[in-house]
């Protein structure tokens, strides 16, 4: 009995964990990840991705393909989110 709950707790925690996945985008051969331990810089960012397509405050809009997606940076410059415009 002890066996079977651990094995539930232990699929119940890489479901939940799933669902909290990270997003990527891909610039050329690279990938931006948000939610790393430290994420990318800003600096990084330009480096990997180039100019944005535009900049608000802290948040900038790459467009990449036919989606926009807009990376999030804190007030350090290290990357929060990403989040693709469907």
């Amino acid at each position: 009995m002890t066996k079977r709950l651990l094995s539930f707790a232990l699929a119940s925690g890489l479901l939940l964990s799933h669902g909290a996945s990270a997003e990527t985008i891909r610039c050329g051969n690279y990938l931006i990840q948000d939610g790393e331990r430290s994420g990318a810089t800003k600096y990084e960012v330009l480096k990997k991705c180039g100019e944005p397509a535009s900049r608000m405050g802290h948040t900038w809009v790459y467009q990449i393909g036919k989606k926009a997606v807009q990376l999030r940076f804190n007030g350090a410059g290290q990357l929060e989110t990403i989040r693709s415009e469907r």
